[in-house]
């Protein structure tokens, strides 16, 4: 039986690699980004995506690749010639002072960036993550390398309670329950960047957007399992989440782990 931590290993290779799958890590920053999740029986120390391969790319990782770090940003476990990844002080600060977060996923999606340094308020243009940029997301207003205790404080500080902050054209870091919250927290943020771009190009920077009594509408409806066409099929018991999307891209990514 794999044990605790061959599991997270895994679960974070699969992370990472559905990144790139996704398009979040990929072309010229197909090796730039990181997932990580904390050990549920250990929650001061997380695996991660370090720095020292062969071919450094995040589609390429495995189990074996991944690194443990404390909430330091020292390696504790991994591979000779592994180093944690540079900026593991995002991750380590954002799990210092966030015991909630499970998981950190940081990359630099192309729509995500662009929209920060325009400095342009993502706003709700569909769906998909609405309840993200539902109310203005912190921005870290610089665009260094994270490399310090300082500097990760920093980033955790202005995430605050969000599960996204935004880092001036730098992408963003997102957090979840789990890496399955944080990655499609990322997916879902990029999503709503491209769509407020194609806003702003087709209608300027005050294009309209979904408004908040229209996304309120959803927030007291009558839940699903007690609908009466619903609730004999579900038992009256809430549905679990629809994670069909990134169990389609882990499914995808990790036929040859």
């Amino acid at each position: 039986m794999p044990s605790e931590l061959d599991d997270v290993k895994y679960q974070v290779a699969v992370a990472n690699r559905v990144l790139a799958e996704t398009g979040l890590a990929t072309g010229v920053t197909a090796s730039f980004g990181h997932a990580s999740m904390r050990l549920p029986s250990d929650p001061g120390r997380f695996a991660i995506k370090g720095r020292g391969y062969e071919l450094d790319v995040l589609e390429r990782m495995r189990p074996q690749d991944m690194v443990v770090c404390d909430l330091d940003g020292r390696k504790v476990d991994g591979a000779p010639g592994l180093t944690p990844c540079y900026e593991i002080k995002m991750h380590s600060c954002i799990y210092k002072v966030r015991p909630d977060v499970q998981a950190v996923v940081h990359v630099h999606p192309r729509f995500t960036v662009v929209m920060s340094v325009l400095q342009e308020t993502l706003v709700p243009m569909c769906p998909e993550g609405i309840d993200l940029v539902r109310h203005p997301l912190p921005v870290y207003p610089h665009n260094k390398l994270i490399l310090t205790e300082e500097d990760g404080m920093e980033v955790a500080t202005e995430l605050g309670g969000h599960k996204a902050v935004l880092l001036l054209g730098h992408g963003a870091a997102t957090t979840g329950a789990d890496l399955t919250e944080a990655v499609m927290n990322m997916y879902h943020l990029e999503e709503q960047a491209r769509m407020n771009w194609y806003a702003c190009c087709a209608a300027g920077p005050q294009h309209r957007r979904i408004p908040e009594e229209l996304i309120a509408e959803s927030d007291n409806r009558t839940a699903i399992h007690e609908l009466p066409h619903l609730k004999e099929l579900f038992g009256g018991v809430p549905p679990p989440p629809n994670n069909g999307v990134y169990l389609h891209y882990a499914d995808l990514v990790s036929r040859d782990l």
